[in-house]
Order: structure tokens, then C-alpha cells, then sequence
């Protein structure tokens, strides 16, 4: 017999090696987002929404600012074919209102956002890389505004600032005021956190000041945290928004807020609900929308809930 050569031939039954999760923070998190189902419905929600705020007149036929469009003989009508919700004590179509009170609730949460994560990062940045005497007096001042009651101080805010017709920059003003200190405070802790750690320690010894310290190394590292109370603090500010337009200090007429809907509407609640009701769900929508979004991105990014 004549020896054969014998050659290996790769297996057909190994299986190809599982792809690894990325290993940085950021692409792991973005990894563990788009496989949350919470997730891809609160965003949907939310991109829903923001087409609206932006479009309404995509949605809704009737300019809800036009108030030719109003008709008091049909003043609190049902739902019918041409008031979808029904209609408000003035005639006016529920619905085109509902549509257009959308982006009242949505810039107010966007900018309020905003400007408390901008203010309250950059002074517990500061607060948190240099201590001392900048962290107690920051510190500090953040304890006084914490001392105030949120819809308490919002009231007296808006009582002064918007006494005579408040808008959407009082009530944006008045939430700003009351929030920044607990960014500060996240911020200001997760500062404290990273500046000890043996990178950070490494740039200083190499010489980077204080400045290049803290935007290329300490802030990258420190924003997770915010980022998640960022997301959170969205909802929050529409459901506050809402509840200061209900009180009357809030956005006033001509303007659309979902809360001065429900105001609006709530004496004749009985006779005809639809007004309160429809302008109700799309806030608690929307406000459900966003504490969604928050809690998918806070299990994404806390590794203690890996």
C-alpha cells in the first residue's frame, strides 16, 4: 500500500466565533440601548412628538391660532366628524389645540433642559476640581435654592417676573432657577470621582493645566451621570410647565399650553369631559414618553445595573 498524504480539512460544523459587545463605555451603552424595547418606544415617542411640536399643520387641518375658526353656537359639542375631540367652552376644535399645545410643552422642556444642564455642569465642574473655597460658596448657594419648594418658588417667580402676561421665557426662568442646583450636584460628585484617578493624576504631572484638565479629561468621564438626570429632567419640566399654566401663572392666552386646556376645561368637566381629557393623555404621554427615555438610558449607562 502507498502511503497517502493526509490533509486537514477546516471543520464544517465549527461554528463562526459571537461577535463581542464593544468594549467603551459609550458604543456599549449605544449596543444595550438599540435592543431595549423601552427604549425604541419611548424614542419613537418622543421623535413623534417633536414632528408634531414641529408640524402641527401637518396634523391638524385647522390653524388652532385662528380665531375665526372658533364657533360658540357648537360650544362644548362632542366628537363628531368635524371635531375629532370634540370641541372647548369657546367653540374652538379641541384637537387643532391639543396638536398645537405640543410644542409650547416641548420647547419649554428642551430649553429649560437646557440651560440647567449647561449652568449647574459648569458650576459643579468647578465646584469639583478646585474645592476649597469655590466648592463652599457654590455648595452653598445650591443649598438655598434647594430650600425653596419647587412649585412654591416657581409661583413667587412668575408672580414677579411674568406679572403682566408670562411666556414661554418666564416659565423657562422660573423652572431654570429651581433645577440647576441639582445638576450642580450630580455633576460636582462625579467631578470629585474622576479627578483622583490615576490618568487625570498623569496629565497633571505631565504638565496640562487646569483648563485642559478638566474639558479633555475630567469632563468626558463626568457626564454620564448628568446625562441621565438630563433625559429624566424632560418630562419633568413638561408635567411642570403644565402645572403652572393650570395654576394661572404659567403661559397665558393667546398661547396653547395643554395645562391651561385642562384649566380651561375643568368647571364644565361633567357637561363635556373631551377637552380635559384629550389635552390629560397627550401630557401624560408625553411625560411617560420621556421618564422612558430616561430610564433606559440610566440602565444603560450605570455599570451597577449591568
Amino acid at each position: 500500500m502507498s502511503n497517502s498524504t493526509i490533509t486537514a480539512s477546516p471543520a464544517k460544523d465549527a461554528k463562526p466565533e459571537k461577535a463581542k459587545k464593544p468594549a467603551s463605555l459609550w458604543s456599549d451603552a449605544w449596543y444595550d440601548l438599540r435592543r431595549s424595547k423601552v427604549f425604541l418606544f419611548g424614542a419613537a415617542l418622543v421623535l413623534l412628538l417633536v414632528i408634531i411640536a414641529a408640524f402641527p399643520w401637518l396634523f391638524s387641518p385647522v390653524n388652532a391660532f385662528d380665531p375665526s375658526t372658533c364657533d360658540l353656537t357648537r360650544a362644548r359639542d362632542g366628537l363628531d366628524g368635524t371635531h375629532w375631540f370634540g370641541s372647548d367652552n369657546l367653540g374652538c376644535d379641541t384637537y387643532s389645540r391639543v396638536i398645537y399645545g405640543a410644542r409650547v410643552s416641548i420647547i419649554v422642556g428642551v430649553v429649560a433642559t437646557i440651560v440647567t444642564s449647561l449652568v449647574g455642569g459648569a458650576l459643579g465642574l468647578l465646584a469639583g476640581f478646585f474645592g476649597k473655597w469655590t466648592d463652599v460658596l457654590l455648595s452653598r448657594i445650591a443649598e438655598i435654592f434647594f430650600a425653596i419648594p419647587s412649585i412654591l418658588g416657581a409661583l413667587l417667580i412668575l408672580a414677579v417676573v411674568g406679572r403682566d402676561n408670562a411666556g414661554i421665557g418666564s416659565v423657562v426662568l422660573a423652572l431654570s432657577l429651581l433645577a440647576w442646583p441639582l445638576v450642580l450636584r450630580i455633576m460636582r460628585a462625579a467631578v470629585i470621582t474622576t479627578k483622583n484617578q490615576d490618568f487625570v493624576l498623569a496629565a497633571k504631572a505631565l504638565g496640562a493645566g487646569p483648563i485642559r484638565i478638566m474639558i479633555r479629561h475630567i469632563l468626558p468621564n463626568a457626564l454620564t451621570p448628568v446625562i441621565v438626570v438630563t433625559t429624566m429632567n424632560l418630562g419633568v419640566f413638561i408635567a411642570a410647565e403644565a402645572a403652572l399654566s393650570f395654576l394661572g401663572v404659567g403661559i397665558q392666552s393667546p398661547d396653547i399650553s395643554w395645562g391651561l386646556m385642562i384649566a380651561d376645561s375643568r368647571n364644565r368637566f361633567l357637561e363635556a369631559p373631551a377637552p380635559l381629557l384629550f389635552p390629560a393623555l397627550f401630557l401624560s404621554i408625553t411625560v411617560l414618553a420621556f421618564v422612558m427615555l430616561g430610564d433606559a438610558v440610566r440602565d444603560a449607562l450605570d455599570p451597577k445595573l449591568r
